[in-house]
C-alpha cells in the first residue's frame, strides 16, 4: 500500500498560511491530529487527511467563530449542525457590527468636539442655548491647583462602571449659583461626566434640557478658570440675567490630547435666565 505524502509543519504552515504555533495550539485544543509525530525528534508530519480540517479551521474562523465552537463542530458534523453554527455564527457577527457602530459614533462626537475646539473663537462671552444632554453629577468640594487634581475623581467616576467609560472630552466640573454669586471661583461643588447616547452607564443620571447659558470659551485649563468666571459674572449680571444652575466647566483640549499647555481649549457654561441677579 502506497503511503500518502507527509508535509513537515513548516510546508503545512506555508500551505495554509497559518504560523506553527497556531498549529500546534489547534492540536492541543483537539481540533487536529498529525499524521505522524517522530519519536525521536518530536517533528510532526501531515497528510492530505488532515488538510480538510485545516481548510474548515480557516474558514470558520474567517467567520470569526471560537476555536471551541469549531473543535465541537469537527468532533460531530451534521448539515442541521452546520447549519445552526453558521447561524449563530451569523447572529454574533450582527451584533458585533452593531457594536462598532456605536464606537464609530462615539469616536465622530470625539472628532467634532475636537474640531470645534479648534476653530473656536476665544475670549468671547456669548448666549448660547446647548443641546439637552445625560449627565452623571458627583458632588463633593475639590480644589484643582493642576490637572494631576483631576486624576482621582476622574477615576471614582468609572470604578463602578462594567464598561470602560471614554473620558476624553467629557468630564467637567461645576460651581453652585450660590457660589458664583458670591465669587467663590477657586473652589469646586462637584464633578460630572457627560454621557453620550450610546454610552452604557450605572448610576443616577440626569437629563439635563435644553437651556440657555453664557459661554467663554479660553486657552488654559481650569487653573485659568477663576478670571473667566469673574468675566461671566460681570457679563450676567450687567445684562439683566440670572445664574438658574451649576456651571459646567470642560476641558476641550488638554493634556489627554495634547502635552503642549499653549494648546489647551476649556469652555465654561453658566445656564441662566432673563431676570435680576440674586445676592
Amino acid at each position: 500500500m502506497e503511503l500518502p505524502k507527509l508535509f513537515q509543519i513548516g510546508e503545512v504552515s506555508k500551505l495554509f498560511h497559518l504560523s506553527a504555533s497556531s498549529i500546534r495550539h489547534y492540536e492541543e485544543l483537539g481540533l487536529l491530529t498529525p499524521e505522524y509525530i517522530d519519536p525521536s525528534s518530536g517533528y510532526r508530519y501531515y497528510s492530505p487527511r488532515q488538510f480538510e480540517a485545516f481548510n474548515t479551521i480557516r474558514y470558520l474562523r474567517a467567520l470569526d467563530m471560537p476555536l471551541m465552537e469549531i473543535a465541537d463542530y469537527l468532533r460531530d458534523r451534521d448539515v442541521d449542525k452546520t447549519e445552526a453554527k453558521l447561524r449563530q455564527q451569523k447572529q454574533a457577527v450582527v451584533l458585533k457590527q452593531q457594536e462598532l457602530q456605536r464606537i464609530e459614533r462615539k469616536i465622530d462626537k470625539r472628532l467634532e468636539q475636537l474640531h470645534d475646539a479648534r476653530t473656536s473663537e476665544l475670549d468671547q462671552i456669548g448666549l448660547v442655548c446647548t443641546p439637552a444632554c445625560r449627565m452623571f453629577l458627583m458632588g463633593g468640594s475639590l480644589k484643582i491647583t493642576n490637572y494631576h487634581d483631576m486624576e482621582l475623581p476622574t477615576i471614582k467616576l468609572a470604578q463602578s462602571q462594567a464598561e470602560a467609560v471614554i473620558f476624553l472630552g467629557k468630564v467637567g466640573l461645576s460651581i453652585s449659583p450660590e457660589h458664583l454669586y458670591d465669587g467663590s471661583f477657586g473652589q469646586y461643588d462637584g464633578i460630572f461626566l457627560v454621557l453620550d447616547e450610546e454610552d452604557r452607564f450605572s448610576g443616577s443620571v440626569m437629563d439635563i434640557p435644553e437651556m440657555l447659558c453664557a459661554r467663554i470659551r479660553f486657552r488654559g485649563s481650569h487653573t485659568e478658570a477663576p478670571e473667566q468666571y469673574r468675566k461671566l459674572m460681570d457679563f450676567i449680571c450687567g445684562n439683566g440675567l440670572a445664574v438658574s444652575g451649576f456651571s459646567r466647566e470642560i476641558t476641550m483640549i488638554d493634556y489627554g490630547i495634547t502635552n503642549d499647555p499653549e494648546k489647551f481649549v476649556t469652555e465654561i457654561c453658566i445656564p441662566v435666565t432673563p431676570g435680576p441677579a440674586e445676592p
